[in-house]
């Protein structure tokens, strides 16, 4: 069996074709034939090193990828599921050694795997586990209130965008930020209100709601310039693990969506939402196995809209 693997840290052309031992499921665990993997930020920090000293305890190859959707085509014995063979389905991966979503076949718990959207792709369906978890956990943190006002950095982004879109389906007022050029995207998302995107971020904020907004999710990683723009008391929330200042009794969270990991009832909500024209599916572009150096360029690159994917052979 084949994975996407690095041996050595670097740029994208370390990426390389592995060998990985055949796996099998056990009890209460299915086998899924891997046809999608989106490339994620998270992958690209595990491609160049910046968690080194986190996997230096194991031996490479080391296996990217959060986000798998394919055919289950195993299901472990004595396992009780409402799943089958042949079901397509999707799931959140944590990667752990050479245990990631850039492999031809994966064993996951069940109580990961769900199936696809109904009138979904594989591919459309692969771009959803992980960037949909970490936006429901950013606003299950924040825990606003119907009415209340949320403020998006990146909106325009894959997170970004699934908070957006889950916050109006929530009831939420959302101020995001945008380029010009996706500004138009962004409310096509849902946003209520869309600013200038860039360093000055909480002032534009503040000039539509200068007594600040409720709660923050940033996407975007602007961290100070983006703190000033909730109230006293509001919250903020990071994708990136920022501990926040301290300041004005705000309330900071790192959302770190391995928390979510094994949430098969929250990712099959996000399906519904799917199907209910709530939350939209969005691929920027397909990469065979052989290119996923290319796929890995291309969101280094900057100004990806929706996810690459990239797409195992059968």
């Amino acid at each position: 069996m084949k994975g996407i693997g690095v041996v050595n840290f670097g740029d994208p052309d370390v990426l390389e074709i592995v060998e990985l031992p055949e796996v099998h499921a056990a009890q209460d665990e299915v086998r899924i034939r891997v046809h999608a993997a989106t490339v994620n930020p998270t992958d690209t920090m595990l491609r160049n090193g910046s968690r080194a000293e986190a996997l230096k305890k194991d031996p490479p190859p080391y296996i990217p990828g959060m986000d798998i959707a394919g055919v289950i085509d195993e299901i472990g014995p004595n396992t009780t599921s409402e799943l089958s063979v042949g079901d397509q389905v999707m799931a959140m991966v944590v990667p752990v050694r050479d245990h990631g979503a850039y492999r031809e076949s994966i064993v996951l718990q069940t109580d990961s795997v769900v199936k696809i959207p109904q009138g979904s792709t594989l591919i459309e369906a692969s771009t959803l586990p992980m960037n949909g978890l970490t936006a429901r956990l950013s606003l299950d943190e924040l825990a606003l209130q119907p009415g209340q006002t949320l403020a998006v950095t990146g909106a325009a982004g894959c997170y970004g965008g699934y908070v957006v879109q889950l916050a109006k389906a929530e009831g939420l007022r959302v101020i995001a930020d945008s380029s010009e050029a996706d500004q138009q995207l962004v409310y096509d998302l849902g946003a209520d209100v869309v600013v200038p995107r860039g360093d000055d971020i909480s002032e534009q904020i503040r000039k539509v709601l200068p007594e600040g907004v409720d709660g923050l999710a940033d996407g975007a990683v602007q961290r100070e310039f983006a703190v000033g723009a909730v109230r006293d008391g509001g919250g903020f929330a990071s994708v990136r693990g920022w501990e926040g200042t301290g300041e004005r009794g705000i309330h900071f969270y790192q959302t770190m969506v391995r928390n979510y990991d094994h949430r098969a009832d929250l990712l099959e909500t996000l399906r519904i939402h799917v199907e209910e024209k709530k939350i939209a599916l969005r691929v920027a572009a397909t990469y065979s196995s052989s290119q996923a150096a290319d796929a890995h360029r291309r969101l280094e690159a900057g100004g990806t809209r929706g996810r690459c994917v990239i797409v195992f052979d059968d």
